[in-house]
């Protein structure tokens, strides 16, 4: 690789001559502001923020795009290149709605931190003669665009891309009525976003968010009527900690117990408890379809799971031909929910019309899920309101809670124990080792108590292995990031018999990136590998568990002894399966 030698105020330095003045000054640790960039995702210098002074030029130069040569000579903070940024960062405040005391970005907007690093006053904005442009809001049970507070700076129209190739978002009108949104600003429901959440997690300030129901749980709590009961997922664990200052990956479930009792719910339960229960449905509904094709009969394979609401929701209005392949199984959300209404009610002796089911999870696309009308049964609900890993952290700040200071708790109720294999369902290959686990088991009668299946583990966009039962050699895949999900579906159609099972996730990762994890600045996303060092709690939960698979769970075993008779039964389809039926999207052909 040739390199060059450069000099950023003052500083020699030799860089690859591939980089750009902005990969410079990161290696050499000179801040230089930027806003519209994300680090392979967006880089179109639209804000004019990253600009700086080049020798021997006259006009500033964005240093985003532009490259390197031998003998550059950079400045980034002379008086021409600051006013530049605070004549620019004033355009940007001008246009935004400040109400920064109920943004959900008030602690990580990073035009906010720009404008105080700059010191720069609203005084244009705040003249009445300023003419400011309309201001649209776009609101689901998922998903909320408010453009009074969008800079236009695009990230989240090239994340759209980037993640889900799906090109949701984009910029409506010209000139100074430009907004963006869904074409011609259509509902969003209906627009085939899959709410991943990606666009949240790129936007750098608070035009989108995950539409709240924060206030609505904490009328639930306030309401002697109600019996209010939580259920966390896996990923919120791993990365809840990091909303109180904890290093990315740091397991916090005991505090997260303790809070959720101090907070005032009436009982605490697990995710991964149905996590575990998924298995044994999903489990053996992938030996009833292998059974049914060796027999002869049609089978529907390869099985998809069923466990990412992102995905169900893209293979509904994508691929929805291929809807008999997907898992009947719900999600382990909306199982713990049904179990909750219909069986636990009746062991803790409180009526279920009684119960709000409150989930904790990492993934805005849960909201949608559980507001779903497949997700009822005699008209009950399973889950009754959804917040994000975001939203529970700021309960917690709202009750006053010194988190960190929090002594561990442990639930007492038995839908909180759970495996290791219910654990892992919070990364990506985690939903398809921990069936292997236990499918293995009920089929492979040569089987030698294998529990670590590493070959569906990693950052691979698709992940191929071979599962051997029996003697006999199937194939399996994991699949995760929408904008993957494609070239997934050309191998199926290419070779239709080849696989038997594959796991698809909705987000890069899977669950420990969802879109209602914590925001990471655009800065650390640059050099901090985040779904590693979360996926990494998870696996080390696994690995620490006396107990790591599903079929072992000894509360599992009871509730289909004295409850649900065996995996597959028919109160088990009653209340824990499902279908999905194939959803327009507006404008597709």
């Amino acid at each position: 690789m040739s390199t060059v030698k450069i000099w950023i105020d003052n500083q020699e330095m030799e860089v690859p001559s591939s980089y750009t003045i902005l990969d410079a000054a990161n290696d050499a640790d000179i801040y230089i502001p930027r806003l519209c960039f994300l680090k392979d995702i967006s880089e179109t210098s639209a804000c004019r923020l990253c600009v700086v002074e080049i020798e021997g030029l006259n006009t500033l130069k964005n240093s985003c795009t532009v490259k390197v040569w031998d003998g550059m000579k950079v400045h980034t903070h002379t008086k021409r290149v600051n006013d530049t940024v605070r004549n620019n960062l004033k355009l940007l405040a001008a246009n935004h709605h400040f109400e920064c005391w109920v943004c959900h970005r008030e602690d990580n907007c990073e035009l906010l931190e720009l404008l105080r690093r700059y010191n720069v006053p609203n005084t244009m904005g705040e003249n009445p003669t300023f003419s400011k442009k309309t201001h649209y809001r776009n609101i689901s049970k998922s998903l909320t665009i408010d453009t009074s507070k969008c800079v236009l700076c695009g990230r989240c129209v090239s994340a759209c891309n980037y993640y889900t190739g799906l090109g949701i978002l984009d910029f409506n009108q010209r000139g100074f009525d430009t907004y963006v949104a869904p074409a011609n600003n259509d509902f969003i429901d209906d627009a085939g976003c899959i709410y991943c959440g990606k666009c949240i997690q790129a936007c750098p300030v608070g035009a989108l968010s995950a539409t709240s129901d924060e206030d609505l749980v904490i009328d639930y709590l306030n309401n002697d009527d109600y019996y209010v009961i939580a259920q966390i997922a896996p990923a919120v664990r791993a990365a809840l900690g990091e909303e109180f200052g904890n290093p990315i990956g740091t397991n916090v479930e005991g505090k997260i117990y303790r809070a959720l009792k101090k907070i005032g719910f009436d009982d605490i339960t697990d995710v991964n408890f149905a996590a575990d229960v998924t298995i044994m449905e999903e489990g053996t509904e992938l030996i009833e379809r292998i059974q049914a094709h060796l027999q002869g009969k049609e089978a529907h394979l390869p099985m998809f799971t069923s466990c990412s609401p992102g995905w169900i929701r893209y293979i509904e209005r994508y691929y929805p031909e291929y809807l008999p392949n997907v898992s009947s199984t719900k999600s382990p959300q909306q199982i713990q929910g049904a179990l909750i209404k219909h069986i636990y009610a009746d062991m803790i002796n409180v009526p279920k019309e009684k119960i709000k089911v409150v989930s904790f999870m990492p993934c805005i696309a849960k909201k949608d899920e559980a507001d779903r009308e497949e997700m009822k049964d005699e008209g009950v609900r399973d889950v009754d309101a959804v917040l994000t890993t975001r939203e529970l952290a700021r309960i917690i700040k709202r009750f006053g809670l010194n988190f960190n200071n929090l002594k561990d708790y442990k639930p007492e109720s038995p839908l909180a124990t759970y495996t290791g294999a219910g654990a892992i369902f919070g990364t990506t290959g985690g939903v398809m080792e921990a069936a292997l686990r236990t499918v293995k088991v009920f089929l492979d009668k040569e089987d030698e108590h294998t529990i670590d299946f590493t070959e569906v583990r990693g950052k691979d966009a698709i992940k191929e292995a071979d599962l051997v039962l029996n003697g006999k050699t199937y194939k399996i895949a994991v699949v995760h990031g929408a904008k993957n999900f494609p070239e997934m579906f050309r191998r199926i159609k290419e070779n239709p018999n080849k696989y038997i099972f594959i796991e698809f996730m909705g987000c890069e990762g899977g669950c420990i990136n969802g879109g209602g994890q914590p925001i990471v600045s655009s800065r650390d996303r640059e050099t901090i590998d985040v779904c590693q060092l979360r996926a990494k709690a998870l696996y080390t939960i696994d690995a620490e568990n006396k107990i790591r698979r599903s079929h072992e769970n000894p509360n599992v075993v009871s509730l289909y002894q004295n409850y649900l008779e065996k995996p597959g039964s028919h109160l088990a389809h009653k209340l824990l399966h499902t279908t999905y039926s194939k959803k327009e999207v507006f404008g597709k052909k």
